[in-house]
Parts: C-alpha cells; structure tokens; sequence
C-alpha cells in the first residue's frame, strides 16, 4: 500500500512538470512572434508530441496506483498501443525534419529562406506525423489480428508489443515481423540522415572564421543532439535489448524510462541554455503580473 502511494506520488509528480514544461513551449512559441520560426514550430509539434506521449501512459498508471487496480479494457489497451506507436514514430520523423532545418540554416544560409517556406514545413510536419500514424495502423492491426489464449495478464505498465507479443497462441507471425521490420527500417533511416545532417553542419562549423558564429552554430545543434541520443537509447533500452520472463521488473524500468524520459527533459535541454526561449518566458511573466 505504501509502495503503490509512493508510486502515485511520483508518477503525479512527474507528469505535472512534464505538462507544466510542454505546454509551456507550445505556448511560447504561439504566443510570442519572434519564436515563429521553422526551428520553433517544429519544437511546439515535438512538445505537443511529448505531452500526449506521456499522457498516453502515465494518468492510467497513476489511476491504477490511487484504486488498487490493474485492469485496463481491451478498446483503452488497443488505443494505447496504436498511440505508443503513432507518437514515438511521428517524433522520430519531427526530430530528423529538425535535423535538417539545422543543416539548412547553418550549410546554406542565403537559401534558408526559401528552402524551409511555411509550406514546406507545414508538409514536413504532415509526413511525420502521416508516418507515425501509418505504423500505429500496422502495428495494432498486425498485433490484434492475431490469436490470444491463456493468461490475459500483461508484466507492463501500459499496452505495448512485445509485452502483448508474449500473450499470443497464434503460430503465424509474419504480419508482427514484417511490421517491426518496418519500424526498425524507418528508425535506422532517420538515424542515419540526422547523422549525416551532423556530419555536414560540423564540417562547415568548424570552417567558420570567427569564434562567436562557432558558438552560436553550436549552442543550436548541441541540444538537439542530446534530444536525439536520449530518444533513441532510450528506445532501444526498451524495445531492442533481450527480454526474459526472469527479467520483468527491468523490461518494465526501461519501459517507463522510455515514456518518461524525453517528454520530462527535452523542454530542459532547449531551454536551459536558449536565450530566444528565455525572453520570451520573461516577457510572459512580466505581462502575468
């Protein structure tokens, strides 16, 4: 009983910064003209992404904590799934258009303009979350359209394959493999265009004559990298390390970690050392006032 309150705590603790964190940026950039930018419209899709990332999970484990239950129906499992994959697919693709808009600004400034138009951000922004969205259809069709038997119980704190995966009875596993063959593909793809992206915005950074430009080239990639390493390590903790029955208690740490982790840092890692962000918080305050 005492674990469960701790838990409750902790979880409503959590996901109250996490909320106060995203939707504080996406208010920041809507509100404030000078953050109306390519850079900063993709970071209010990536926070709004993050809020309903760790809103697809942590309000269910909080609710189960506070009334000694761990059910969920099978339409709030099906949901859960299809969002744990359609958020973290559409922000991997957000985060390599991120990439790249980095690429553009510092490799080719004099195009900058033209390159990222409103219109190609706009479309930019619809093929990450249209890919994100097409793979929460594959893989819950795939999932669910196999044959469960047995026991109903899943060692997790939310919906998601592989746990699912160790329910099922069905002998044809063709259509879940394929599918994660896909997602495994698209990740890998997006890995190595950000890779690239980095490689070049490097090389043409460390070019620059004067030491400022240097520091601001860097002061706008270094973040964005380390958003990066902590959403693929993390996933990759969850999803691509071995998995045991003798294990469950760490499947389900990564699990949580994974969840938890970029919708609770990213908004600290942009803004920490992000001046256009922190004026504008400024001004915004001063205006509460």
């Amino acid at each position: 009983m005492v674990l469960l309150g701790l838990q409750a705590v902790l979880f409503s603790l959590v996901y109250l910064v996490s909320t106060l964190e995203n939707l504080t940026i996406v208010l920041l950039t809507v509100l404030d003209r000078h953050l109306h930018t390519p850079m900063y419209f993709f970071l209010r899709h990536l926070s709004f992404l993050d809020l309903c990332l760790i809103s697809t999970t942590l309000p269910k484990a909080i609710l189960n904590f506070i009334t000694l239950s761990d059910s969920i129906s099978f339409l709030g499992c099906v949901c859960q799934l299809f969002l744990m994959v359609l958020l973290p697919g559409s922000e991997v693709g957000i985060i390599t258009v991120m990439s790249y808009d980095r690429y553009v600004a510092i490799c080719h400034p004099l195009h900058y303009g033209v390159v990222m138009s409103k219109r190609c951000c706009v479309r930019l922004i619809a093929l990450s979350w249209l890919s994100g969205g097409g793979f929460g259809i594959l893989y819950s069709s795939a999932m669910f359209s196999m044959d469960f038997c047995g026991s109903n119980r899943i060692h997790q704190f939310f919906c998601d394959v592989p746990a699912l995966f160790k329910l099922t009875c069905s002998e044809d596993y063709s259509a879940i493999k394929v599918s994660v063959a896909l997602g495994v593909l698209y990740s890998f793809s997006c890995l190595v265009c950000i890779l690239v992206s980095y490689v070049l915005i490097f090389s043409t950074v460390l070019k620059m004559p004067s030491r400022e430009s240097r520091s601001k080239a860097f002061s706008t990639c270094v973040p964005h990298l380390m958003v990066v390493g902590s959403f693929f390590l993390t996933g990759i903790g969850a999803y691509l390390k071995p998995t045991s029955s003798e294990r469950i208690l760490l499947d389900m740490v990564f699990s949580v970690i994974y969840s938890v982790t970029p919708p609770l840092f990213n908004p600290i890692i942009y803004c920490l050392r992000n001046r256009d962000i922190q004026s504008a918080l400024s001004k915004f305050l001063r205006k509460a006032k």
